[in-house]
């Protein structure tokens, strides 16, 4: 899950002196100080109006409204009620604007007419600042939000892309049948292109491989061959059907390896060739096992 932070506001100095008001402070430059303070106060405005527009969603139609709302806030000095309730607009408007806005897409993508419910957010944003009265703790809320969003995520993007599972599965079962083909436990089909005679790699070992991987259609999406460059990694660090496969293979071997969907990269899409929910299919040739052939 994403985490959204807020935005901080471009700071406003607070040497500069508005008159009292909603209008457009006049300037009186009758001394040195009133020169500088109208000089910083001017400065600071430096990208303010693109910030406004593009990190705020100010509509400039209404700078009459900022020029109102920013002279109360730089009249309220230390009003510490009112400077409690300024922030609250700010932070509120920023939810609005860029908070919802971000986890919808990052929820639903494209889809604009599906949203979460902001009256459930703002209760448990509020009881998280307040620190009471919240149906969960922050820390506990995190981890729910983090698994909902992934089961809520893979659930929209079944939808769509719901028949790269399917085929999936039927490739795999057909695969099984076929002579020379072996299942492992987890579901990870191969067939031995070489049969090696070297180390067993733990999940824990270096290896150096040289690898091709295509979808199901035979489109390769990446090969080490092509760049005439093996590959050097941790064997825990690659996607599972991979590990998998690894922990099983001699040094020396060459297999054809057949990786269900969940063990690859399961609803997340990985450049333009694999899409979600996509079984994939790995020539793995395995030269060395912690250095050694």
């Amino acid at each position: 899950m994403k985490k959204f932070t807020f935005a901080a506001v471009a700071a406003i100095s607070a040497v500069m002196m508005f008159a009292c008001g909603n209008g457009t402070p006049k300037a009186s430059l009758k001394s040195d100080i009133d020169t500088v303070s109208y000089a910083i106060g001017m400065a600071q405005t430096q990208g303010l109006k693109d910030y406004l527009v593009g990190r705020l969603g100010v509509d400039t139609a209404y700078m009459d409204e900022f020029i109102k709302g920013l002279n109360e806030g730089a009249n309220a000095g230390d009003d510490k009620k009112r400077a409690a309730y300024f922030a609250g607009i700010q932070i509120g408007q920023q939810i609005s604007n860029q908070m919802v806005k971000g986890i919808n897409h990052e929820l639903f993508g494209e889809d604009s007419t599906k949203t979460i419910s902001l009256k459930n957010f703002m209760a448990g944003f509020v009881a998280g600042t307040i620190g009471k009265g919240g149906l969960m703790t922050v820390d506990s809320a995190a981890q729910v939000a983090q698994d909902m969003m992934r089961a809520i995520k893979a659930k929209n993007l079944e939808k769509e892309f719901g028949p790269n599972k399917v085929a999936g599965e039927k490739y795999l079962a057909d695969n099984a049948k076929k002579e020379g083909v072996k299942v492992l436990e987890s579901g990870v089909q191969y067939k031995v292109l070489k049969e090696g005679t070297g180390a067993l790699p733990k999940d824990t070992s270096m290896v150096k491989v040289h690898y091709e991987g295509k979808t199901m259609d035979g489109k390769v999406f990446d090969s080490s061959y092509s760049r005439n460059q093996p590959a050097d990694f941790r064997a825990n660090q690659v996607i599972k059907g991979w590990t998998e496969a690894l922990v099983h293979m001699p040094a020396g071997s060459i297999w054809e390896v057949y990786i269900p969907q969940e063990l690859a990269y399961g609803e997340r899409q990985q450049g333009a060739d694999i899409k979600p929910f996509s079984m994939l299919i790995f020539k793995i040739e395995l030269l060395e096992v912690d250095g050694k052939k």
